[in-house]
Parts: C-alpha cells; structure tokens; sequence
C-alpha cells in the first residue's frame, strides 16, 4: 500500500528521472541530442559512430530498435531535448547512485534502480536517498525502525506473522517475533534480540581471543621452525665446506702418494739402468779384444815359420780379461707390472674403504627427504585414486570407473545434483582419497590441462581466484600444454624450461619433507619438470582442471 501511495506522490511532484534521457549507446545522459526518424534518440557522436561502421554496407540501423535506412539519413540536432537534458544536469543527485554489481536496490525506483541507503523493517522496502526523503517526510509522525541498506530483508521477518524477529528462543535456538512468544514457543526460554546479540558478542570476544592466543602460539612455532630451518642450512653449509675441504686434503695426499710412487719408480729405474748400462760398456769391449785375438790368430795360421808361430802363439793363445761370469747382468731389472697390480688394489681398497665409512657416516643422519631415483622406485609408493563425482564441474564428463576425465564442449551439461563441494564456476574436479606420507601417481593427459593437488578446504563457489587452482594458497598446480610447462601458486607463475616431451606425468609428493615434484614418464625413464619445497598443513588431494576438448586419465600404474 505505501508503495501505491509512494508513487502517486512522486507523480505529484512531477519528478524526472535521468534514465529517461539516457543514450542506449554509451548508457549516460545525451550529449548534443539527435533523433532518427523511427523516433529515438542519442548522443550525436554515438549514432555517428555507429553509422560509420556501416558505411560499408550501405544500410544503416537504429542502435535500439533495429530499423534500417538507405540512404544515410541527415542527423538533426533536437534543441528541445538538449534544454531539457540541461534541466535535468542541474538537479541534484548523487554522482554514484545507481545501484552496481553487489550493492541493495531501491524498492520504489521506476526504470533503472539506485543504490539504497536504508531499509525500513516496517515497510519492508529499501530506498535510495530520494526516496528516503519522501519516505521520512510521509511517516514523519510515526518513525519507522529503519537499518543499513540489506537484501536480506525477508530473514529479518516472521514467515508465520509477517512480524520482525525482535526475540530469541534459547530453547529452540531460532528468532521468533513476540506473537510466537504466545503460541507455540509459549513458556519457553526467549530473550531480547538484542539482549542475545550482546551474548552473542561476549563469546565472539571469547572466541577472537581464543583465535589469538593460537595465532601467537603458531606464530611461535612458525618462528622456531624457521629459525631450525636456518639453522638445517647453515649446519648443511657447514657440513657442506668441512667435506669438501677434507676431502681435498685427502686428494692432496694421495697425489703426494702418486708422485713418491713415481719418484721411486723412476729412481729403481735410473740405478737399474745405469748399473746395466756399465756392464753393457764392459761387455763390447770384451767382444771387441776377442774379435781382435781371433784376427790374429787367423793371421797366425797361415804363417810357415814355425818358430814365429810358437812364440805367437803362446802369447795369443793366453784368453784377455773376461767379465765376471758370476755377475748376472739382468739381475738389477726386472718389470714393474707387479707394482700396477698393487696400485690397483690400492685403489680397490680405498674405495670400498670410502664406501664403507661414508654409509657409517650417513646412516647416523636421518634424511626425511628420500628422493627415489628409478621409476621401480617410485612404484613402491603408488596408490590407486579415483575421481569424486561430488566435486566435478557440470561440463566435465567423468568415465572409466570415475578414472577418465573429458570436457568436450561448454554447452554440454551433465546431469550432476548440486552439492555443497561440487566446483561451479571452473572445470575442476578432486579426487576422493587424500594423499599422505609418500605418494606417487601418473596420469595420461591429451590438450590444455591442470595437474594440481589442494587442500580441501578450498573453495568451490563463485568467480574468484580462491576456486582457481593454482590462484590461491590452498593449491598447486602444473599447467600443461603442447607448447610449455608451466607452475603456479598462490597466483605467483613460474614459466619452466623444456618443451613437451610426452603426455604421461608422474607426480609424487613426500608430505613430511613438504616436497612435490612433477615428472615426465617415458617408459622407466624419469625427467624431472618441476619440484616444490614447502610445508603442507593440511591432507592433500590430486586434482585437475581440464579445458576445452581435452582430457585426462589416472593410469593404473600394475598395467
């Protein structure tokens, strides 16, 4: 009824409203208005520029009802119009007073709708600021309970009385209006709205501190275990220079081993040779005093003086000088192959002997970050995963025993009931098991897809970054495509090197170390693409977003 009676009094008033003379173009009130000849109007660069466009064709349109003309008509300027539209730029109005995206309408506004500034609980009608005026001014002797603008009017009144929820029931725990209070919560336990209001805010309070206390114990443990981090990394770094610095001095002293072996090497061969080399000189010069002897003997038996040839003979026949038979002139060489032979086993040793003592040294290091390095490797930490169809977008197409996924078009819906944890604005899905400790899995993937694992407390409604995987810090998320890799996290992106290699990945998480690695699999070949080091605080979930006319697979990896 008041609506009625609010509209006959704006009609008294002769209010005009600017909607009325705005351009259908550009949506603001008309500049240098001009009017067609089917009768509508517009600003004059808007319908020019419309025409413009057109020019080509030869056939223009009207913007707002689509009526053509051939040839282009002549633009006349509408003075009436334009004086009115002055007027109408001199009244007051707030500059942001239609109401946008998010914002409570005006019950009473005709055409487009302002912003609200009040609703009236008696009413039951929010106003903008106009029409606030007129409503105070026709109730100006009974004052209504007006509130905050809220669209959430209905919730504020009795659906059984059409009453205001002025009293709360403890015993029913529900706002109930004061006719309930005579009926049917009679004799139950009910307090002021207000009164339970201010209950309620105690234990917001009691709440809120119990919240802080927790955030400055976390942020102490956030500290302590960041302060241990530093301190991992500067024992590391520490561990790190100490062997390194060892074992240089242990190269050191092994190549002084290598170079005393080698002097004395070539000191045995220096002796050897020299001694042989004395014996050698020894030797061609006994040769050569016996060739000389024999010559002359040679001569000598061809002589006929026999007396000549007696005392020649007695003197030649006497042998010279010989070497000592005794001395064996191979005996200071001999073949260095026997020393080979032991430097190899040294060798051997050593290594074993690193071998041994650095597992010594290790196993007394507890590593919780075990990267395995084969494919066999990481199958001993697989485990079977299938899709939750509760969480599947509309347009994804789940198969295969909820192990196929496929999004084929956009206009293809599939018959899925709502649910509370199903994504409805991006084309993602989770998986039903969660992962923890050490765990591997690989998919199959054709086109543009997501790989991702999320906590699940993200959120699955509306067209906000914090349902996008990737966008938020309750997700990771590997993008693939047949042109590049790519991570992102928290909305930080990572463009990564490499290009497509093939379309099986492997994934494995090791939740305690906080380390997530994705994998390109080609047979029981393993090529890292990326790996993430972090702390996980809640269960992890694989999941996937899939684009247009593509799809993924989990791989039963026993296959």
């Amino acid at each position: 009824m008041f609506v009625s009676l609010y509209s006959s009094s704006k009609m008294a008033e002769a209010r005009i409203s600017q909607d009325e003379f705005q351009c259908s173009v550009c949506l603001d009130l008309l500049k240098d208005p001009v009017t067609t000849s089917c009768g509508h109007s517009f600003c004059k660069i808007c319908i020019t520029g419309c025409w413009d466009e057109e020019d080509e064709k030869r056939v223009y349109s009207c913007p707002q009802c689509r009526q053509t003309f051939s040839p282009r008509p002549a633009l006349t300027e509408n003075t009436m119009l334009a004086e009115v539209v002055e007027k109408l730029k001199k009244t007051k109005l707030p500059a942001d007073c239609n109401a946008g995206a998010g914002d409570v309408q005006c019950d009473v506004c005709d055409g487009r709708k302002r912003k609200a500034v009040k609703s009236c609980l008696e009413c039951l009608n929010s106003y903008c600021e106009n029409h606030l005026e007129q409503h105070e001014s026709f109730f100006k002797r009974k004052r209504h309970n007006l509130t905050d603008a809220t669209g959430r009017l209905q919730e504020m009144i009795c659906q059984t009385h059409d009453k205001l929820l002025e009293v709360f029931c403890r015993t029913d725990q529900k706002f109930i209006c004061l006719l309930c209070t005579m009926d049917e919560h009679k004799n139950h336990d009910t307090v002021s709205a207000a009164a339970q209001m201010t209950e309620n805010q105690k234990q917001l309070k009691e709440t809120q501190r119990s919240f802080q206390q927790r955030i400055q114990q976390r942020e102490k443990d956030l500290q302590q275990l960041r302060e241990a981090v530093a301190s991992h990394k500067r024992s590391a770094q520490t561990a790190v220079e100490d062997s390194e610095r060892i074992f240089t001095e242990l190269i050191r002293s092994i190549e002084r081993s290598c170079s005393e072996a080698t002097q004395q090497i070539r000191d045995q061969e220096k002796t050897a040779v020299s001694r042989a080399e004395g014996q050698l000189e020894r030797l061609e010069q006994e040769i050569n005093d016996l060739r000389r002897r024999d010559a002359e003997l040679e001569q000598l038996s061809h002589t006929q003086d026999h007396i000549h040839f007696r005392q020649s003979f007695q003197f030649l026949s006497a042998p010279p000088e010989s070497t000592d038979v005794n001395d064996n002139p191979f005996s200071s060489l001999f073949s260095f192959d026997g020393v080979r032979e032991y430097v190899l086993q040294l060798r051997d040793k050593l290594e074993n002997f690193c071998k041994e003592e650095l597992k010594k040294i290790f196993d007394r290091v507890t590593f919780t970050n075990i990267v395995p390095k084969t494919r066999n490797d990481f199958l001993q930490y697989s485990h079977p995963l299938n899709l939750d169809l509760n969480t599947a977008h509309k347009n994804l197409l789940l198969s295969g025993n909820n192990r196929v996924i496929k999004f084929t078009d956009a206009s293809i819906v599939q018959p899925y009931p709502d649910h509370p944890d199903r994504f409805d604005v991006f084309q993602q899905v989770l998986c039903r098991e969660s992962v923890c400790g050490r765990c591997y899995w690989e998919i199959e993937w054709r086109g543009s897809v997501c790989i991702s694992v999320s906590y699940k407390s993200i959120c699955r409604k509306g067209r906000y970054n914090k349902s996008r995987f990737g966008y938020n810090d309750q997700s990771w998320s590997l993008s693939c495509s047949f042109s590049c890799y790519s991570f992102r996290h928290n909305e930080i992106w990572t463009d990564l090197p490499g290009k497509l290699i093939n379309c099986r990945l492997g994934v494995y998480v090791d939740y305690s170390a906080g380390t997530l690695s994705f994998y390109s699999v080609d047979r029981d070949t393993m090529s890292l693409i990326h790996t993430v080091q972090t702390t996980f605080t809640q269960p992890l979930y694989p999941g996937f977003r899939v684009y247009c006319r593509s799809s993924v697979k989990l791989v039963d990896v026993s296959e």
